[in-house]
């Protein structure tokens, strides 16, 4: 009995070193991501860039936008319009008011899906530890990036994967299912690092297909202000 409890209590003492290790180790990337995050922001308020937006509804092209982006003084992004080229309204008085309307709907509800789609970047280190210590972590593949995958993230029954370049380490891509007023979204994001180490995304694509609706980011053009 008592080479059995032994047993049993060196069992335990292996599994809580086990978890302890695990945590650990979760902990560290964690907190490896978010400085990478840190530096990176730090980075990116030195740059100015263009970025293209594309709105497509029923697979046509329904709005396309360009915008020059840079950091005020403040900190915030600032978004100067370059070019909007919006799908034409019908004509017609009442028709052309009731098209201005559904695109007024639809613009604000991009804009509520953007802010919600922005949390999936977990802009703060506590997001990232909290989103690390309960992800499943695959070890690094030939390329060198680790696949982490959590569930509820933001919305709960949301799953977010995210591929980290191991000596950055950078992620470099985003994979986000959710769900926005009770519709199905699915988004996939991704990274492009620059000879100076920038980390930025490149492309976005989000599906919402209870609207038959597709929004496209490209951000292009990254210059270094002086």
């Amino acid at each position: 009995m008592k080479r059995l409890f032994v047993l049993t209590a060196g069992l335990l003492v292996f599994g809580v070193a086990q978890v302890t290790q695990l945590q650990a180790r979760q902990d560290g990337l964690a907190f490896k991501i978010a400085e990478a995050r840190k530096a990176n922001a730090t980075l990116m308020k030195q740059y100015s860039w263009q970025s293209r937006t594309e709105l497509l509804d029923n697979g046509k092209v329904a709005d396309t936008r360009i915008e020059s982006v840079t950091y005020g003084p403040n900190g915030q992004l600032q978004r100067t319009l370059i070019n909007d080229e919006k799908a034409p309204l019908p004509s017609g008085f009442l028709r052309k008011r009731i098209a201005e309307k559904e695109r007024e709907k639809v613009e604000q509800y991009f804009v509520g899906l953007r802010k919600l789609l922005d949390q999936y970047t977990l802009p703060t280190a506590g997001k990232v530890l909290d989103f690390v210590s309960q992800a499943t972590i695959q070890a690094p593949d030939a390329n060198g990036l680790l696949q982490l995958t959590g569930s509820s993230v933001v919305v709960p029954g949301d799953t977010l994967a995210l591929s980290v370049q191991v000596a950055t380490p950078q992620i470099t891509k985003m994979v986000i299912t959710t769900t926005f007023e009770g519709d199905p979204v699915a988004a996939t994001v991704t990274f492009k690092t620059l000879p100076s180490g920038l980390n930025h995304l490149e492309f976005g694509q989000v599906d919402v297909p209870a609207k038959k609706m597709e929004l496209q980011l490209h951000n292009f053009n990254f210059n270094q202000n002086n």
